[in-house]
């Protein structure tokens, strides 16, 4: 066959693939309601369990589509050791309403969570929950002290979804 015909054949294959692949992506319609905005920022903090330190930032990115959380840990306890660093990222995207969102999670030791993320109704309590399966399932809860700090849970519930206990626990602090 002719090159000249060959990729003018590849060129609309690969267009009318876009083209469909396209017209199947849609804004999700979600936005985030104003109480997201109380994350934004980047915050310290100390652990009441573990006797950890570390920092985190939420910021707004992709046009305010996502929210975006980094985090760093130093001494969080990992099993039977005590790990020398935690690092990890989660993307957080609007749900059915403002006060709802959905989050994936990844970390450097591999760990991959999928969240609900929920606001309670005066807006001071966000609690991120993974959906009950064969492992563990995760509760991240965040609770307004004040415009500037939250206190932060991360539970696990290892036998009976929803049998949450603490698995680290402390208050952070936006730094101005």
């Amino acid at each position: 066959m002719n090159p000249f015909i060959q990729r003018l054949l590849l060129t609309f294959a690969t267009a009318s693939c876009v083209a469909g692949w396209a017209q199947t992506i849609t804004p999700s319609g979600g936005k985030f309601g104003p109480q997201w905005r109380l994350l934004a920022g980047e915050w310290t903090g100390e652990a009441a369990t573990g006797g950890s330190t570390g920092s985190c930032s939420f910021r707004f990115d992709l046009a305010g589509h996502i929210l975006v959380r980094t985090n760093h840990a130093e001494g969080i306890p990992a099993g039977n050791r005590t790990a020398a660093a935690h690092d990890d990222l989660m993307v957080i995207y609007p749900g059915a309403n403002e006060a709802l969102a959905h989050a994936t999670y990844w970390d450097n030791e591999g760990h991959v969570i999928e969240y609900l993320a929920t606001w309670s109704a005066d807006g001071n309590t966000l609690t991120f929950l993974s959906k009950p399966g064969a492992g563990p399932q995760f509760r991240l809860t965040y609770k307004k002290l004040d415009a500037d700090s939250l206190t932060v849970s991360f539970d696990m519930a290892t036998g009976q979804a929803g049998a949450f206990k603490t698995y680290t626990s402390g208050r952070i602090r936006r730094q101005k």
